[in-house]
């Protein structure tokens, strides 16, 4: 009988024990119960539809599908690379891959995809290829209906791979036939680099992933040589890159030691802080860094670090807002994770992230922290700016919009064909400082707009006839009749006028279009900042000694302190609003 009650006792024991166990897992754990409730879930869900759904479904395509969208309800930097998908990763860490050089779009036309701009010294112009080029064949392989993606993995591959590659060129009758070896593609960090009037250096960094760190010191002691003795930095349209790159930037006009950034994570391997380490190039050159809304993540490093040490005068326009740290992990299968792990803080204190992803809408969208809701920051010397919306310039650019007809001219690839047809009758041009359009050339180009029939949605027309809508459903049309008919005979469509009207800004387009089919990326910089608006600032400032020194100076001193400064700082209202992009092309 005690041996049963025994027994009794021990069940008893062991069932409450288990009970503790499960409610205390439960409870105590719950992060670890939910997690492994849910993978049991998701694998069950993922059996179920193998077993029982009306089609096949396709594995590979299903879940990865579902891993996607999970990591991008995160922020979109958030990624996953299977082992067959690592060469786009790798571009983006080392600014290389294999392939022939060349940008490909898109012909709606022909339904294929075409060279848009071969990159200097690569394969894709080394063999000949031109842009305009239109796309046949691949080893044999029909590519009529793929599209860009499709014909950019083609064209990847294995360094020192070779393939054929069939083409019909604008002006010629039988396709043209090339062998192509395909190569390790870096692209330029520093396309182009210059000495400007008045000893002004100029240098265009276009990323931070590779090395550039070192092509940008070879530069600017170039230009020291050359007689440079205050320099223009273009960050505009970086992306980023490695966060290492731009502390080894910023250390060349930076003193050894400083604290440049702090990253915080969640767990300690993800927080560190970054300083300058070595002696410095030069303190004493004057700086200003040129910026736009495509202007992110290490390059905002770099811009925010000068400019909260007082080091450059920042031009141009409110950088995009990326504060945000991604490294890699390895997955099984030859997987790769890029996270975000940490978000990081420039010398002031603050972090530039503009999107606050862990707070979202009730529809799932997000937004910018509105900048009501930013916290003021100072400088090494006192001067105010703020978080939570990239880096405001210290001279701040008022961007001229570009005319409704450019875009459907791009679209609709006129003014990549007139170019086309251009190079066909032009061997060689002026070089890049000294082309322009002429009158002839812009009709000729007006005349081929006309022969080709070309159409573009006018928004005015757009809206005027919202507006008749409006006033005939409210009543008022009758009476505005008179009024609604003159302003329509103002409004109406006009070819002509508007070609004429925008002829500077299509001009421009034209050049810039034609001019890299002769010097590649360097002249289309060097054709863009003919007459750029960001660049005369910068000239302006560095040719005002005294007015670039007030502007990285204190403030008027006041008897405020510091936290009165901060509780009574006016709330900077302006906004900034990334451009649409728009991505047609494939670079391979």
């Amino acid at each position: 009988m005690r041996r049963i009650l025994k027994i009794r006792w021990m069940v008893t024991l062991l069932i409450v024990a288990g009970a503790v166990c499960f409610w205390g897992f439960k409870s105590g754990d719950s992060r670890s119960f939910q997690i492994a409730k849910n993978l049991d879930i998701f694998n069950s869900i993922v059996k179920e539809l193998d077993m029982f759904y009306v089609d096949t479904i396709d594995p590979n395509k299903t879940i990865r599908e579902g891993i996607d969208a999970m990591l991008y309800s995160l922020d979109p930097y958030t990624e996953y690379y299977p082992e067959d998908d690592q060469s786009e990763l790798e571009q983006m860490l080392k600014n290389s891959y294999g392939g022939i050089g060349s940008v490909i779009t898109w012909n709606p036309k022909l339904k294929r995809s075409m060279i848009s701009e071969p990159y200097e010294n690569m394969p894709a112009a080394d063999v000949g290829l031109k842009a305009g080029d239109i796309l046949m064949e691949i080893d044999g392989k029909d590519l009529a209906g793929k599209n860009n993606q499709e014909v950019s993995e083609m064209l990847r591959g294995q360094v020192g791979t070779s393939f054929k590659l069939k083409v019909q060129r604008p002006g010629t009758e039988k396709p043209l036939d090339f062998d192509i070896v395909r190569r390790s593609i870096q692209l330029p960090f520093i396309p182009y680099y210059t000495v400007l009037d008045n000893n002004i250096g100029y240098i265009n960094l276009s990323t931070f992933s590779g090395n550039p760190s070192k092509e940008f010191k070879q530069a600017f002691l170039d230009l020291k040589k050359r007689g440079m003795t205050s320099l223009v930095i273009d960050l505009r349209n970086n992306g980023g890159g490695l966060l290492d790159e731009s502390i080894e930037i910023a250390n060349f006009f930076l003193p050894r030691g400083k604290t440049l950034v702090t990253t915080k994570g969640k767990i300690k391997q993800a927080s560190n802080t970054y300083k300058t380490l070595r002696e410095p190039l030069d303190l004493e050159i004057p700086l200003a860094v040129l910026v736009n809304g495509g202007t992110a993540s290490s390059s905002e490093i770099l811009a925010g670090s000068l400019q909260d040490l007082d080091r450059a005068v920042i031009i141009g326009n409110r950088t995009f807002g990326k504060g945000l740290v991604q490294t890699t992990r390895p997955l099984p299968y030859g997987g790769t994770m890029k996270l975000t792990t940490s978000k990081y803080y420039i010398p002031s204190g603050r972090c530039v992230q503009a999107i606050d992803y862990k707070h979202r809408n009730e529809d799932g969208s997000v937004g910018r922290i509105p900048d009501s809701l930013t916290t003021v920051f100072h400088t090494a010397a006192g001067r105010e700016v703020r978080d939570g919306g990239g880096v405001t310039p210290d001279i701040a650019v008022k961007q001229e919009k570009l005319p409704n007809i450019l875009f459907y001219l791009v679209n609709d690839n006129l003014i990549f064909n007139y170019a086309t047809d251009y190079c066909l009758k032009h061997p060689t041009i002026p070089s890049a400082e000294k082309f322009e359009i002429t009158d002839a050339d812009y009709a000729d180009f007006k005349a081929m707009v006309k022969k080709a029939d070309f159409k573009y949605d006018q928004q005015t027309e757009k809206m005027l006839k919202n507006l008749k809508e409006m006033a005939e459903f409210e009543g008022y049309l009758t009476d505005a009749s008179k009024e609604f008919e003159a302003l329509e005979k103002k409004l109406s469509h006009n070819l002509d006028r508007d070609l004429d009207h925008f002829s500077k800004d299509i001009k421009s387009m034209i050049a810039v279009e034609i001019i890299k089919r002769y010097y590649f990326q360097r002249g289309s910089i060097i054709q863009q900042l003919k007459d750029d608006d960001d660049l005369k600032e910068a000239v302006k400032i560095l040719t005002a000694p005294e007015k670039y020194k007030e502007m990285l100076s204190a403030p008027a001193v006041t008897s405020m302190s510091l936290q009165q400064r901060k509780e009574t700082a006016p709330v900077f209202l302006s906004t900034a609003t990334r451009a649409n992009e728009h991505v047609y092309d494939e670079i391979v």
